[in-house]
């Protein structure tokens, strides 16, 4: 299997890159700079970006960037793909350039998705200043955050992320809206690092091509914050604060320029996964996360 060490970035289409670039300084408190072949790098840490934003004729989100820690295990990447038969195509050198990583493969899952695998980031270690005042992003070698893609085709796509990309389940929760239908099944997993799920794979299509993405602040004090910022800016709230009970993650959620909603969160659990115990959660938070208030917008 593939050794996955974090989610390295994201890759989101616009229509307004310009957009973005206001939501990602003036609501998320992070950075922005001009990315190499156009588009706009959103820097939340000492990395130069961890959200690739390129502009384009639809709003979505385009990729997940996958971190791989040597020139090695990306070859060794390469060969799990060819021996399971899944096609691949190599990153073009303006591609490498613009995500500022060695070497770079794109592949899709059984649902649609892409991940670019990639090793070997390049950095001038610059300092994380936040517009906004913000202290700083919980990323380091855990990655910017987690990922919750659309798997349609689930079978298919949760064995693809773990028997070909190596990612395990941390546990499992069953959407019941209506109790006399099937559930709709979303499985939370984990790689080689702490964080309690780096992606998370949910049986339903979504037009933006992700459920969403989390980052993860320093205190609750920068969540509250934040959640005033959203408000300043008009920016649609998605679900209302709460406190998750799988992750521990207390947060609130909110639309981006790309169609997607992006969870804005602090006190993530962190995961000795020597002790852990896969299990499934019959609910989704132990208090709060309201996510009527975005199907009423």
């Amino acid at each position: 299997m593939i050794d996955i060490r974090g989610l390295s970035y994201f890759v989101a289409e616009s229509q307004d890159p310009v957009q973005w670039q206001r939501y990602a300084q003036d609501v998320l408190g992070m950075m922005v700079s001009e990315a190499p072949a156009g588009g706009v790098y959103v820097k939340m840490d000492e990395r130069p970006f961890r959200m690739l934003i390129v502009p384009g004729g639809e709003s979505r989100y385009l990729a997940s960037g996958w971190e791989l820690a040597s020139e090695k295990a990306f070859n060794a990447a390469i060969q799990v793909l060819d021996q399971a038969d899944v096609s691949w195509r190599p990153g073009t050198a303006e591609q490498c350039d613009q995500r500022g990583v060695q070497a770079l493969l794109h592949v899709t899952d059984p649902s649609g998705n892409r991940h670019e695998l990639s090793w070997g980031h390049r950095s001038d270690c610059q300092p994380f200043v936040s517009p906004q005042g913000v202290p700083g992003f919980v990323t380091g070698d855990m990655g910017l955050g987690h990922t919750v893609l659309p798997a349609p085709n689930f079978d298919a796509t949760l064995a693809f992320a773990k028997d070909v990309l190596g990612f395990e389940l941390s546990d499992i929760f069953n959407f019941r809206p209506d109790p006399s239908a099937p559930p709709v099944r979303i499985h939370f997993l984990h790689c080689k690092n702490s964080r309690h799920h780096s992606l998370a794979l949910a049986e339903y299509p979504v037009p933006s091509g992700c459920v969403h993405v989390m980052v993860e602040v320093e205190s609750m004090t920068e969540v509250g914050r934040a959640h005033d910022r959203r408000i300043a800016h008009d920016v649609p709230l998605s679900a209302t604060l709460g406190q998750h009970l799988n992750d521990r993650m207390t947060s609130f959620y909110m639309k981006t320029p790309s169609g997607f909603d992006l969870e804005y969160g602090y006190g993530g659990l962190l995961v000795d996964w020597q002790d852990h115990s896969a299990f499934e959660f019959t609910r989704v938070s132990l208090w709060g996360h309201d996510f009527s208030v975005g199907q009423e917008q």
